[in-house]
């Protein structure tokens, strides 16, 4: 395409005001190749305030590309802990079966629950609230659970307000007061502060069925029986 020449001196003449090839083409109102653009300004002395432009352009591109970047990342990083999640959606549902919440139930009391000879209770304590309320609900779904049975616990350190800590766990467990024994305060973080921001404590849960410990152990047991044994541990 071929340009007139007061089209081509107009041209130069914002070159040389210090105007970007984009601002040109916009004076213009024309959609000029750079290539052309640059064979016209090759001998133009730019002034100062170009290069001061130029750089502020490019710090501003600068930003909005890091910050595109950022937004780039944040997406890839959701979509990366999302995947799991969508693998695993339809085997966290299996656990409504009674067969699967009873083995999850065992294995949990295995790794979880007190490790004493069978009295007349057994217990489980944790910091974390899921745990205690997956316990509370697999025995429910698994057993003829008797929330009369349930004793709870909070175990603590020395600075912590135990009325606080008690009303935490009542909301977690929806197991009454009445049910609550005494807080059991650890001596030996006396004049320790606690550090941890949001410690909660342990909850400490007692049920008063032995024959339920019995019942999971065995079932615990069988279950390593069959990963042990059947085929032969993967080596």
């Amino acid at each position: 395409m071929s340009y007139n020449k007061p089209l081509i001196q107009k041209a130069v003449k914002l070159r040389s005001e210090g105007l970007t090839y984009r601002e040109i083409r916009s004076a213009l109102n024309l959609e000029i190749p750079k290539g052309t653009l640059h064979s016209w300004f090759k001998d133009i002395v730019l002034p100062k305030s170009y290069y001061d432009k130029v750089a502020k352009l490019n710090a501003e591109h600068l930003i909005i590309a890091r910050k595109i970047a950022v937004e780039a990342n944040k997406v890839k990083r959701q979509e990366f802990l999302s995947g799991p999640d969508k693998i695993n959606s339809k085997v966290a549902g299996s656990i409504h079966s009674f067969n699967a919440a009873k083995i999850a139930l065992a294995m949990l009391c295995l790794g979880e629950a007190s490790k004493y000879k069978p009295r007349r209770s057994f217990n489980l304590g944790s910091s974390d609230p899921r745990i205690i309320i997956i316990f509370l609900v697999l025995l429910r779904k698994c057993f003829n659970f008797n929330q009369e049975k349930v004793r709870c616990t909070v175990q603590c350190r020395a600075d912590q307000n135990t009325e606080e800590l008690e009303r935490f766990w009542l909301n977690v467990t929806k197991i009454p007061h009445k049910q609550f024994y005494k807080a059991q305060i650890d001596p030996r973080t006396v004049g320790k502060p606690t550090k941890k921001e949001n410690y909660k404590g342990v909850l400490k849960i007692d049920y008063l069925d032995i024959k339920v410990q019995l019942e999971l152990e065995s079932l615990a047991n069988l279950v390593y029986n069959q990963l042990q044994f059947k085929n032969g541990p993967e080596v």
